[in-house]
């Protein structure tokens, strides 16, 4: 079905369309070459997530018949035939892309070689590391000896093996080896020449080996292609009572290393005879993404491909101390004023430094926070645990549910049950995603209450890449809010009474929808008696049918509404009906956009919140979330300005259309404002007015 004859955009062809705008970014010549691979990597791995879990889903709609169908994935079949033509076409362009770049690699003198071209140096070099770093982590299965099909790994990638003599190729025999890349690393860089820099990929380390390898059968010609497996990753969370929802867990992650295959990629060029055999073997069909690529396969591990080939390094900006934060200790400031820390560009270190400060304080009482995810090696879980050891009553709602970090969340609850923290682990069908913190102290003969809200993940990893903003703050109403959440949380099965008693925060479930609506109202009412009505939203992804209805209403009344929309857009946003059109834009750069900012002009005294939640149905209805007010005017107006220095974007935001073209958005004798940069120096600029303003 053309797009534009339909009421929204498909959900996963919108998403597409995203990774579109990520591969855009790999193909971009002004991306220095480093992060162009980077971004071919992000594509990768987005699109296997993709296949893992949506692609997945529509295919159990699609077994499952009408009783599975919601808004606007009504015709799973049609939506899959769609991807699989989108995938293709995106696939291709992703060829050309990495084909280009290899030249460039060239022209700089860095060469990814094969196993058929090395010098007689790099063949010994080789030889000797394959014996020494690989050969105990590499297990050839002989497949056709197999009775039953060995299982193939989610992320892994394969190499099938062809064999025969020469004398008599007609027999072939066929072997499969996991790369190991598990145990080993992608890239290994090799001896080389004068100047130039030569890089093998560990698959090809094997396949130089084969000879080696199989010695046992005598086989003097060797044929091998990489392959690789997607599987249905979703976790089914049965409702057996006498099941502890841990062991669900447990057992559904067993499970999912052994979901349904949804996607087989796999070298064009593989021997036809061998492909069919694994083909069958697997159960798979035409209808089963099948997708011919080139030679490499699981390029998500080219986000680590080794950086120090390059002689001319990317500079990255650094992040930054937020100026009132200075030489002050954090709590200190926070109980001054609120602060807001925008990432990546400040620090995330105030965050740590916050809880590292209550967890010595003799007067903290109790410390309550929110995990979704959190760092491998998390020093806010330290600090967490410092706590703990200190006496301070902790509890930690662990969101075990988080997708693909379920198995880390369920060590930490161990690590941390283990050190006296209180560990909640959720709501039955329902995830908490609120990024929220409390913390009880006794000031003389009082209790006061301090902590934050984020748009982000408490994760000091990926804080360097994520674009969020975390407000600081010891607002009394905002925390009083902040306690009545993690008082549903805790006491969820009691209703949703705290939740409804929210003064300024509007949480989730259902709480926020009805406010957001609310608000939209007051908006379209002012149009009406024709003062400014506006609407300026940045999220993430914007689905949910309810939400979208309520902005095409006040589109069509002349609210003024200007959207930023990072990944999932489902909205026909060009309509003729509308009585101001509609900016809406995307915007894919350096760092992931990731924060959720809500305007509205409210008679021009604006009402700006923050966010955990996207305008989802899953976030709006079935997620606790957290969208807080942000009451200090300076913040308000800072963050106002980022949002306003977004919508100037004319380097890196494309428009989102209803044909989903992904035009940049490119303005003719207009200076070019790239907006993270700008964002940036803004920041960074304010620094000196910060401090004057903090003596005010």
């Amino acid at each position: 079905m053309a797009l534009s004859k339909r009421k929204l955009i498909p959900r996963d062809i919108s998403w597409l369309s995203f990774n579109g705008r990520v591969l855009q970014e790999a193909a971009d010549p002004t991306v220095p070459l480093q992060a162009r691979i980077r971004f071919l990597g992000i594509f990768s791995n987005n699109l296997d997530e993709f296949f893992r879990v949506r692609v997945a889903t529509l295919k159990r709609m699609n077994q499952y018949g009408a009783k599975a169908k919601t808004h606007h994935e009504d015709k799973p079949n049609e939506i899959l035939e769609e991807i699989q033509m989108t995938v293709l076409n995106q696939q291709s362009e992703f060829n050309r892309i990495w084909e280009g770049i290899l030249r460039e690699l060239n022209e700089q003198n860095i060469f990814l070689v094969t196993e058929k071209n090395l010098t007689k140096e790099q063949a010994e070099f080789v030889r000797a590391f394959y014996d020494e770093e690989v050969s105990a982590n590499v297990i050839p299965l002989m497949i056709e000896s197999i009775p039953d099909f060995p299982y193939l790994r989610d992320k892994s990638i394969y190499l099938g093996v062809v064999m025969w003599k020469k004398e008599s190729a007609l027999k072939r025999k066929y072997a499969v080896i996991e790369v190991p890349t598990r145990f080993n690393d992608r890239f290994v860089l090799l001896p080389s020449p004068d100047k130039s820099k030569h890089i093998i990929l560990l698959e090809d380390i094997i396949r130089f080996n084969l000879p080696q390898i199989f010695s046992f059968f005598g086989y003097d010609q060797y044929q091998s292609n990489i392959f690789k497996v997607t599987r249905d990753a979703e976790i089914d969370i049965d409702n057996d009572i006498s099941t502890t929802l841990i062991q669900k867990l447990e057992k559904g992650l067993k499970n999912r290393r052994k979901g349904k295959p949804v996607r087989f990629v796999y070298d064009k060029e593989m021997e036809p005879g061998f492909l069919e055999y694994i083909i069958r073997r697997l159960n798979l069909t035409k209808r089963d993404n099948l997708i011919p690529g080139g030679r490499i396969h699981n390029f998500r591990h080219f986000t680590e491909f080794p950086n120090q080939v390059f002689e001319k390094q990317t500079v990255n900006r650094k992040p930054f101390d937020h100026p009132l934060l200075a030489n002050r200790r954090t709590t200190d400031v926070v109980l001054e004023r609120d602060v807001m820390l925008h990432f990546p560009y400040h620090s995330f270190n105030p965050l740590i430094d916050l809880l590292r400060e209550s967890a010595i304080d003799p007067d903290v009482i109790a410390i309550k926070i929110t995990c979704y995810r959190v760092a491998s090696h998390s020093k806010i879980i330290n600090a967490l645990i410092n706590a703990v050891r200190n006496g301070k009553q902790v509890t930690v709602m662990l969101e075990i549910k988080a997708r693909f970090d379920e198995e880390a969340n369920l060590a930490w609850k161990e690590r941390l049950e283990d050190e006296g923290v209180k560990v909640l682990i959720g709501i039955p069908n329902m995830k908490v995603h609120s990024k929220i913190c409390l913390i009880r102290k006794r000031v003389q003969d009082r209790i006061i209450h301090y902590g934050f809200v984020s748009t982000g993940n408490l994760n000091e990893s990926t804080a360097k890449f994520y674009a969020d903003h975390c407000l600081l703050t010891s607002n009394r109403t905002i925390m009083s809010d902040i306690n009545r959440i993690f008082n549903y949380i805790e006491h969820y099965k009691a209703g949703t009474h705290f939740l409804k008693a929210c003064d300024t925060i509007l949480p989730s479930p259902g709480i926020a929808r009805k406010g957001l609506l609310k608000l939209i109202e007051a908006e379209v009412k002012a149009a009406r008696k024709g003062k400014t009505g506006m609407i300026i939203a940045k999220m993430n992804s914007l689905s949910d049918e309810g939400m979208i209805d309520a902005l095409t209403a006040a589109a069509k009344e002349g609210v003024v509404i200007k959207l930023i929309i990072r990944g999932i857009f489902c909205m026909m946003s060009q309509q003729e009906k509308f009585k101001e059109p509609i900016t809406s834009v995307s915007i894919v750069d350096e760092y992931l956009e990731h924060a959720r900012v809500w305007i509205f002009h409210n008679g021009g005294k604006e009402k700006v919140y923050i966010s955990s939640a996207d305008w989802m149905t899953r976030n709006l209805d079935h997620r606790v979330e957290a969208s807080c007010p942000v009451l200090d005017h300076r913040i308000k107006q800072e963050l106002i300005d980022i949002i306003n220095i977004q919508l100037q974007d004319n380097v890196k935001a494309r428009t989102l259309d209803n044909e989903l073209s992904n035009e940049y958005i490119h303005l003719e004798n207009h200076p070019p404002i790239r907006s993270q940069v700008e964002t940036y120096n803004y920041l960074h600029n304010k620094i000196s007015i910060e401090v004057e303003n903090s003596s005010d």
